[in-house]
């Protein structure tokens, strides 16, 4: 008999396996969209075959729930919506700002438990920092 590879395997179960439509389903928010996929599946003892047809699909979350946009509507919103775009961060080497020497003499000269703060007519003043009890039972 000839040895059986995982492939083989998986060839020959795919059409013995029963489809199942609405087999999958993902979350939006608050509510749950059964996707409009069919899947095969077989179960027994140890193992599960699971087979979905090679896909992919952009869907309308609409009040109906999901619908496959058709190949002659306009992507674009889609696109924008979807996309994660460039991470943005600093960039390597960037040199921060640089804080005037009379500032940074000044905002060392503030006290310990002492914050900058502004009075009601906007002037500046010096307000007690609140200190926060940590832990579960106040302490």
């Amino acid at each position: 008999m000839k040895k059986q590879t995982v492939q083989s395997v998986k060839n020959s179960l795919k059409f013995k396996a029963d489809e199942k439509p609405g087999i999958l389903s993902v979350r939006v928010g608050v509510k749950k969209y059964t996707l409009p996929i069919k899947a095969r599946m077989l179960s027994g003892g140890d193992f599960l075959f699971l087979s979905f047809p090679a896909s992919s699909e952009l869907y309308k979350v609409g009040n109906e729930g999901l619908e496959a946009l058709n190949r002659d509507a306009d992507p674009g919103d889609a696109y924008s919506a979807l996309n994660p775009g460039r991470r943005k961060g600093r960039r390597k080497g960037a040199s921060g700002v640089e804080l005037p020497h009379e500032l940074a003499t000044a905002l060392k000269a503030i006290p310990d438990g002492m914050k900058l703060g502004y009075g009601p007519d906007g002037t500046p003043r010096l307000v007690r920092t609140r200190s926060r009890r940590s832990g579960k039972d106040g302490e």
